[in-house]
């Protein structure tokens, strides 16, 4: 996917920025062409807390694969996106699921990250039609507060609340809503970092609205765009190699 024209820091507190200008320059930092990273995912629940360490592959909107490395009971489960598809592979019984339907909305390994929140990696230009509303601040960042209406039944959550940093353009908190106007996630990135042209968190947080004493962090601990990925990394062949 062609990168979009990143929107520079140029635009002074006082002057609000169009819609347009914000999602673009979201969509620069967020939307890419190729990327590989390596992550630590905690899952914390009110009784436990569970790591898993995972290798992630992505290409363009609509190819996208997983491999867990740890823990050793659950190493060697993958899943792997093409287009609307989802798969999952189980080395324990050595058997491809497919996902679909409800089972998309459910916790991948048991976090408050959703199989349909892994599946959805379009650009927010295509997917919202967005207004700015306000400002506000985030861990001391000043941000533009934007809402977002899903232009598609289709679309995971058709309301976002997101403030997206003044200055980076990293959608720094987002609030995630039914079509009922329920909140059922608040999802927050930090400690962005600068690889180009681009800025991209280090670190993420999600919690599930509907459970009490539960969310799940995303470290990232290596991450690369623009690399070359074999066409097999996202082919069924690959899932069970």
């Amino acid at each position: 996917m062609i990168a979009l024209l990143f929107l520079t820091s140029t635009t002074s507190a006082e002057e609000t920025p169009t819609p347009g200008e914000l999602l673009s320059a979201v969509d620069h930092n967020l939307v890419f062409e190729s990327r590989s990273t390596k992550a630590t995912m905690r899952v914390v629940k009110p009784k436990r807390t569970k790591e898993y360490t995972l290798m992630s592959y992505g290409r363009g909107a609509d190819e996208a694969a997983t491999e867990f490395l740890s823990p050793a009971r659950d190493a060697g489960t993958k899943m792997l996106k093409r287009g609307d598809e989802m798969w999952m592979y189980l080395p324990s019984i050595e058997k491809v699921q497919k996902l679909s339907g409800h089972m998309l909305r459910q916790g991948m390994m048991g976090s408050d990250i959703s199989y349909e929140d892994m599946m959805e990696s379009s650009s927010w230009q295509d997917m919202y039609t967005a207004s700015v509303t306000g400002q506000d601040t985030f861990e001391d960042r000043p941000c533009w507060v934007v809402e977002m209406i899903a232009t598609d039944e289709s679309v995971a959550y058709p309301k976002r609340v997101v403030c997206v940093d003044a200055e980076n353009k990293v959608p720094v908190r987002q609030e995630l809503y039914a079509v009922s106007g329920m909140l059922l996630k608040v999802w927050t990135m930090h400690d962005a970092k600068q690889y180009g042209d681009r800025w991209y968190p280090s670190r993420m947080k999600v919690e599930d609205k509907l459970q009490e004493g539960t969310y799940t962090e995303m470290i990232f601990e290596e991450m690369s765009f623009s690399v070359e990925l074999e066409d097999e990394v996202f082919s069924q062949r690959w899932l069970e190699r």
